[in-house]
């Protein structure tokens, strides 16, 4: 039979469904983070998948492999000393005339809304290592950032 009168299955045309992204580079975590990371495997793995559909448990499954593999590639960090800007510690700093406070925390447990950015970020980048009353180039201008205050994250 010809390839053109052949009926093309329904699968054909939805589209792939791919793993979650695993964020490039180290796997760097707080004692926090790590503990955050444990208790989302805990309760994906307290899910019982088999009166899902089959659609919610193919999610769920690539959700709980996610977390499986972060928690064992995760790299719990000694914690900062708080003398310059590093992994670990909470920075505040002022960026055109606004001063503001950021933990430098993992990937996985970033939450801009709650003050927390990864470490890979571009702000943090820009700043790590930096000390008190230093200035650093940030987005393309020349001492954008002034360094305020630096001190080691808490257990939140």
């Amino acid at each position: 039979m010809s390839v053109a009168f052949r009926r093309e299955s329904d699968d054909e045309h939805m589209e792939p469904k791919f793993e979650l992204p695993i964020p490039p580079g180290p796997n760097w975590v707080t004692a926090r983070g790590l503990r955050l990371v444990r208790e989302q495997v805990a309760a994906l793995e307290g899910v019982e998948t088999g009166g899902m559909e089959e659609e919610a448990a193919k999610k769920h499954k690539r959700e709980l492999r996610y977390w499986r593999t972060r928690l064992a590639t995760a790299q719990l960090q000694p914690v900062a000393e708080g003398d310059a800007v590093a992994f670990g510690t909470r920075v505040t700093y002022r960026l055109n005339r606004q001063e503001k406070t950021v933990a430098l925390v993992g990937d996985d447990e970033a939450d801009p809304n709650a003050g927390r950015i990864s470490f890979s970020s571009p702000l943090a980048r820009a700043i790590m290592d930096a000390e008190v009353g230093e200035t650093v180039d940030f987005a393309g201008k020349s001492e954008a950032v002034e360094i305020m205050a630096i001190a080691a994250v808490g257990e939140d």
